[in-house]
């Protein structure tokens, strides 16, 4: 009886810190996990539908937030010669927004006018979303959180600011507003 009063408290120890040392490792497997931006989609500027990130998997992504107003809204052309230079390993996605001195203003269906009769915009496009802010979209919220992208902590600080994905998904580098789509092209494409 004395025998099991002594092994009771040394089990009852071992099955808390049993326990306690397999919560540490879940913490530590959850935490490595991070969510993919293949999960995650934007609905078309054009036609109400759902795209899913995954449908680009193998291809490069460049996500850029775009404003019809901006000093940087020329960069349209290069970004669309970039997406059709590259269209087998590469998409461009525009994301209108009007956060930044209200540079995008316009209804979705002027901004899809605007792009494509000045531009000749032919990538996909989003409907307007938001890139800062608690309201910011899905896809913003991974791109400039390294929980979540598993990188580095970004903010986007204008319209036309740019991320690179890689084929598998991952976060590769964040371009600003000044970095060029032919800029972009030859650092991307150097090997090529």
């Amino acid at each position: 009886m004395l025998y099991l009063k002594k092994i009771i408290p040394l089990f009852s120890i071992f099955m808390a810190f049993t326990a306690c040392k397999n919560g540490l490792n879940t913490k530590k497997m959850t935490e490595s996990i991070k969510p993919s931006i293949h999960n995650l989609s934007f609905t078309s500027l054009n036609s109400d539908q759902k795209i899913v990130l995954s449908q680009f998997k193998g291809k490069k992504i460049l996500i850029v937030n775009v404003a019809s107003n901006c000093g940087f809204t020329p960069q349209y052309t290069g970004l669309e010669q970039l997406y059709k230079n590259h269209s087998q390993d590469l998409v461009v996605i525009g994301f209108p927004c009007n956060q930044f001195l209200f540079q995008e203003n316009g209804s979705e269906e002027k901004i899809e006018s605007f792009c494509q009769l000045n531009y000749g915009v032919s990538f996909p496009l989003s409907s307007k979303v938001k890139v800062k802010g608690l309201s910011k979209d899905p896809i913003y919220k991974w791109l400039t959180d390294k929980k979540l992208n598993g990188v580095k902590d970004n903010s986007v600080s204008w319209n036309f600011n740019k991320f690179l994905i890689n084929e598998e998904g991952n976060l590769v580098k964040h371009f600003g507003s000044t970095d060029t789509p032919e800029q972009i092209e030859k650092e991307i494409f150097k090997a090529q």
